[in-house]
């Protein structure tokens, strides 16, 4: 029994943090918290590591934002006769 102690005190450990961890993720999910901070992680990921793969997503993005708008199906009255 001496043996399996410590070894019983890490798989309780363990499955706590996991719990903890598990939590914490269906917390972030349901309020919409990770968005924005996974996007900025991911963002200077790449501006360090991956130069030219972040310079073509920010070109991307900027190219989205620049796109006109598409026109109304009604056409020009907006009134739909």
């Amino acid at each position: 029994m001496g043996a399996l102690l410590p070894l019983l005190i890490v798989a309780g450990c363990l499955t706590a943090v996991m719990g903890l961890l598990g939590a914490l993720a269906a917390r972030v999910r349901r309020r919409g918290t990770a968005g924005a901070a996974m996007g900025a992680a991911l963002a200077s990921y790449e501006e360090a590591f991956r130069t030219t793969s972040y310079a073509a997503h920010q070109e991307i993005r900027v190219q989205a934002d620049r796109q006109a708008p598409l026109p109304s199906p009604r056409g020009r009255r907006g009134n739909g006769h």
